[in-house]
């Protein structure tokens, strides 16, 4: 509620899809930074210390230890914010943000018609552990301490 001024502003509208992605970029912002700061602080102070000392700058340490050495648990991350920011759009479904959300409710619960909204709810799961495997996979793939 505290956003439909801004959105308004930004987008023109206070309500449908387009409107939503204000608010849910809102919501995921903080958790996704939440989600990179805990991935860059696994990195070992050892790393960006020998690199402080063979005299790499702040952008060398960012781009070349820091991302690189964060590498794997940054997908994990991002694993994890794509299947929560696709629950929230589902959630946002309920409230006019369109998309499977809306599906279900419109067709689902609102029409009684069950097998639509368990369709819908069965999608989704299948998106999000579609997302889960393809991020799983890539995060095995980049993580340089497995060996084979």
């Amino acid at each position: 509620m505290l956003l439909i001024p801004f959105t308004r502003l930004l987008v023109g509208k206070s309500y449908g899809a387009t409107a939503t992605i204000v608010p849910l970029t809102m919501a995921a912002a903080p958790f996704i930074a939440r989600l990179v700061e805990s991935s860059l602080l696994e990195v070992d102070k050892g790393v960006i210390e020998a690199a402080q000392s063979m005299g790499a700058g702040t952008g060398d340490i960012v781009w070349k230890v820091l991302l690189a050495e964060a590498r794997t648990s940054l997908i994990v991350g991002a694993t994890i914010a794509l299947g929560t920011i696709l629950g929230y759009s589902a959630m946002a479904g309920a409230v006019g943000g369109g998309g499977l959300g809306d599906v279900a409710i419109r067709y689902g619960y609102y029409r009684y018609q069950a097998d639509i909204m368990i369709v819908t709810v069965v999608l989704l799961v299948i998106l999000v552990q579609i997302l889960q495997m393809i991020g799983t996979m890539l995060s095995k793939k980049m993580d340089k301490r497995i060996t084979g």
